[in-house]
């Protein structure tokens, strides 16, 4: 037990802990660390000090200086340690890297001076420069003079190597000489040439180790030189950063601040609500541990022993929940405060102030009409704690156009504001509402085995209106079972993955429930209004204006509707959407609405249980809480709720990483699968169906995602002239593998203001596989047949920009972006890439990437070509993206420099592989110190570190209603 404990990590992380402490200028205080300070900037004590001095409290923290009462500074660290914990701090897994760290170091700077009389040319890094490969440029020399300098000495020059390697990989640099073993002569020149040829783009790296021996003191020593080349194509320079990156400061807000209400847009009052939405606020105590310092998982439990109940069953459920949708709009107020603007101008036009807002047509930040914005005049005297609130009437791309009060001060062409912006807290309200809802029938919410109720009636198949499905067998089961339901069953679950046509049964399946039951009235939900106009889309060919509504929020325009459903929607006089009165809406054999909109039934006086049938598509996107607006205000005990998606798939987009360990991420479908009432094996057609024909890719691209997602239970049912349409193309590998991994070495980076990573050469490589594409003579496709895939914004944008006059029509975005898409042709970008093996850490290093659903995804998005370009070294590190690298080498769709490990051997599933990379580079470490005889490296371990909070800022926004 005490060794447990020693060895555990919160022993660890007392041992190494401590802090860097800063000095508020206002309190003169000291405050432990960035964790320590966003609390007391928040804290009531520090904006009365502000309010006294007549200064903002928004202030930046300085360095805190000298002793700390209590506390002795760890120089190695560069942290304050507790003096009672002082002599556990050596032992720390930290200290003793930071040690090894700062052995490497010294014997890299001691090896690259000059020494013993001997001098080579070049800095530390000998850079080979930029090479474009569209010149022909990717080969070049470069020659150092290696001299003596001393007249008297007697130098031997013994070797000019390449370091040894313990990894077997494609070396591209070259040394040659004339000078070995040959004694250097004080005003004489021996030259080393070092070259380096390769085709592929990358970012390459080495390190030449010259061997001397002076036979005077018969003494041997080494001095080397690191060298680097990088492969680049035309445009490299153009996507560098501006500038270097340097972590932006979350501006302290001021809870207490007094806002004057602005003019609220018309379409506000577009619907009629008879029922009111309560505010449902964030408590304090909420916010309070929410703001603690310190890692999510020790958050979430603090958050779980006082906020959640002791047990999640049907009695608790609203208020579990509830505490989860409070801890996300913590998060997401806290992420808002990156898009905040300190000084900026406005252009008024007539009554509207309008407001050019960076990012904005990327949703980031996401501002929808009747949104507040907040606003404050910059002047001498201004009361620092008054804003105005802009409520925002109109969202062209770049910019918005807001209205103020009437007491908004004068404008001028000149003068500068702060911008604040605001949560749109409707979305949040909506789900609180429907959580507070006595219906919590335990059918829907935890059903057992005892809740299945089979029909004995008998199961004819269906004449279904849909060709497609008639020699479909799992999805003529499906809509079986769906019609089969009796009132009051437990969810149905319809498991559909990647291209195996779920929203077609999920419209059959409600075609064929009109048809046999007059009565049937259907409310159909889905996460986004994309994914609802698809399901309204494919209704209308059934339905007329009469027996369909398609509800839109009023803040949505009319050119945001397709052409298609214009009719089957109500607008006021004034042309904004809105609901028609409730003895129409009972007339509509089919509603439908996204799942935050579906809150309009209740709001406008519908009774509950008025629906017979609640569908929900692609129910996998969607929160639990977000879900249950429809089903906890419309359904009654006899209502039945019907589940379409895919559990294996990317979740609903969850901000808060103390929501996620507590389970937001898990959505309403996942949780029903998981229970023993929705088991396929078992209750295959009653409960739950799991559709398997795959209509989308070619059989090797479904493959792996196949073995590892599904089971091998999907069988490929593509139309062949698509599919195979790659097949013997010049561009592939393997021509009868439409799959290609181009490995490509390159290089993270990040611009001044954004810690979103981009790779420029990878960005680059896109732009040459597109231009491939779109040149090829044997299958001609436009750029609608093309996405591409990238985790991070900052690539995105570098791959648009890249892209730019050459296929702009491209759809580039994230993997969340094109869930539930496809395309003909999908590249891939994986960006991560670090030279720093020393330091490889799987969490930090993949980021993103170490996610399987965001493969899963990614990767079943193709129909005939996938291609995905990455550092395999980075890659490998993740026992998922290691088989599925192995899958393609294997296959021989491989491109660039092989792998640096063996694709034959069986992956563990447990990985480890960024523990043995780093021990391996600190073994070559150790071998480089050794021959220097002087410093000793012993092993290296992992780094425990928190996350940098940064990885919400490639964390979509998502435009609820």
């Amino acid at each position: 037990m005490k060794n447990a404990h020693v060895n555990g990590a919160r022993h660890r992380k007392r041992i190494q802990g401590g802090f860097k402490p800063v000095r508020c200028p206002l309190c003169e205080t000291l405050v432990p660390g960035p964790a320590g300070w966003r609390q007391h900037v928040g804290g009531k004590k520090h904006s009365k000090v502000a309010r006294t001095m007549g200064v903002s409290a928004n202030v930046d923290p300085e360095e805190a200086g000298g002793d700390v009462r209590g506390h002795t500074f760890c120089s190695i660290c560069d942290i304050y340690v507790r003096q009672d914990l002082w002599s556990l701090h050596p032992q720390s897994k930290v200290h003793q890297i930071r040690i090894k760290f700062g052995a490497m170091r010294s014997a890299m700077a001691e090896a690259a001076k000059d020494k013993h009389g001997v001098a080579v040319s070049g800095a530390e890094v000998v850079d080979l420069g930029v090479l474009d490969s569209g010149l022909g440029e990717s080969r070049k020399e470069i020659v150092l003079d290696v001299r003596a300098t001393v007249p008297t000495s007697s130098i031997m020059f013994l070797e000019a190597k390449l370091s040894p390697r313990r990894v077997q990989q494609t070396i591209p640099f070259s040394v040659r000489t004339d000078a070995i073993n040959k004694k250097l002569i004080c005003g004489r020149v021996a030259t080393v040439v070092i070259s380096f040829a390769r085709e592929h783009l990358g970012i390459y790296e080495d390190r030449v180790e010259f061997v001397f021996e002076d036979t005077n003191l018969r003494q041997k020593f080494l001095i080397a030189r690191q060298v680097r080349a990088v492969v680049a194509a035309p445009g490299y320079n153009d996507l560098q950063p501006k500038a270097p990156f340097v972590p932006k400061k979350r501006a302290s807000r001021d809870r207490d601040a007094d806002v004057v209400p602005g003019d609220p847009p018309p379409a506000l009052g577009a619907i009629r609500y008879v029922v009111p939405l309560p505010h449902n606020h964030l408590t304090d105590y909420c916010r309070k541990i929410l703001s603690t310092g310190g890692s999510a998982t020790n958050i979430a439990k603090q958050f779980r022993a006082t906020l959640l109940p002791q047990t999640f069953q049907d009695a608790t459920y609203g208020q579990h929940l509830k505490a989860l949708v409070w801890a996300e709009e913590y998060r997401s107020e806290q992420d808002l405060q990156v898009y905040d603007i300190d000084s900026t101008t406005m252009n008024r036009h007539n009554a509207f102030y309008f407001l050019e807002v960076p990012g904005l047509a990327e949703k980031r930040p996401s501002v929808l009409v009747g949104d507040g914005i907040l606003v404050q005049p910059i002047a001498p005297g201004i009361d620092e704690s008054k804003w105005f609130e802009g409520c925002v009437h109109v969202v062209r791309q770049v910019e918005v156009g807001m209205k103020f009060s009437r007491s908004f001060p004068e404008y001028s062409p000149s003068q500068l504001y702060r911008v604040r912006f605001t949560l749109n807290r409707y979305p949040l309200r909506r789900q609180h509402q429907a959580l507070d809802y006595a219906f919590a029938p335990a059918r829907l919410l935890f059903p057992t085995i005892e809740h299945i109720r089979v029909s004995t009636s008998e199961r004819t198949p269906p004449a279904v209106y849909n060709p497609l499905i008639a020699n479909n067998p799992p999805q003529l089961q499906a809509i079986r079972a769906i019609l089969q339901l009796l009132p009051g069953s437990p969810p149905f679950a319809l498991f559909g993955p990647p291209g195996t046509g779920k929203t077609v049964t999920v419209v059959e399946a409600i075609r064929q429930l009109l048809d046999r039951d007059p009565n049937a009235k259907i409310l159909a939900c889905a996460p986004s209004n994309s994914a609802a106009d698809i399901i309204a889309e494919r209704l209308s060919v059934a339905l007329d204006k009469d027996g369909l509504f398609r509800f839109y929020a009023p803040c949505r325009y009319k050119d945001q509707v397709p052409l298609a459903l214009r009719d089957y929607t109500c607008t006021t006089a004034s042309g904004h959407f809105t609901a028609p009165p409730v003895p129409v809406l009972k007339r509509y054999r089919v509603i439908v609405s996204t799942c935050v909109s579906a809150s309009f039934a209740h709001g406008v006086g519908m009774s509950q249980g008025h629906f017979t049938h609640i569908f929900v598509d692609e129910a996998g996107q969607a929160t639990e809480p977000e879900v249950m607006i429809g089903i906890k205000t419309m359904g009654d005990n006899d209502t039945n709720v019907v589940l379409s998606g895919d559990p294996k798939q990317l979740g609903p987009i969850i901000r808060s990483a103390v929501a996620r360990e507590l389970g937001l991420e898990k959505s309403y479908l996942e949780r029903m699968m998981d229970r023993d009432s929705h088991q396929p094996a078992r209750w295959q057609g009653v409960t739950v169906v799991q559709l398997t024909q795959n209509f989308r890719s070619h059989p090797s691209i479904l493959k792996f995602p196949n073995e590892q997602f599904y089971g091998n239970s999907l069988q490929p049912h593509g139309d062949l002239a698509v599919i195979n349409s790659y097949i013997g193309s010049s561009i592939l590998v393997n021509p009868k593998f439409p799959v290609i991994f181009h490995a490509l070495s390159g290089q993270d980076a990040r611009e001044a203001s954004s810690p979103s990573f981009f790779n420029v050469l990878q960005a680059l490589q896109v732009k040459k596989y597109v231009e491939q594409l779109r040149s090829d003579r044997q299958v001609r496709i436009s750029d609608q047949d093309i996405a591409v895939i990238a985790p991070y914004h900052a690539q995105v944008l570098k791959i648009r920009a890249a892209l730019r006059g050459v296929a702009d029509g491209i759809k580039v975005g994230s993997v969340e972006e094109l869930q539930g898409q496809e395309r003909r042709v999908i590249i891939i970008s994986t960006v991560r890439s670090s030279r720093e093996f020393v330091e490889y850490d799987l969490k930090h290093t993949l980021g993103f990437l170490a996610n399987p659903r965001r493969l899963n995804v990614a990767v079943t998005r193709a129909q005939a070509l996938l291609i995905v370009i990455g550092d395999s070294s980075v890659l490998s590190l993740d026992p998922l993206w290691r088989k599925f690298l192995n899958y393609i080498y294997n296959e021989g769709g491989w491109r660039g420099d092989d792998p640096i490990w063996d694709t034959c051997a069986p992956v563990d599933e447990d990985g480890g592989y960024d523990a043995q990379v780093r021990e391996a580079a600190a073994a070559d470490m150790n071998d480089f110190m050794r021959r220097m005889e002087s410093l000793t490296l012993q092993g290296l371990n992992g780094i425990d570190s928190e996350s940098d909070g940064e990885e919400n800022v490639d964390r979509p926004w998502r435009e609820v209603e």
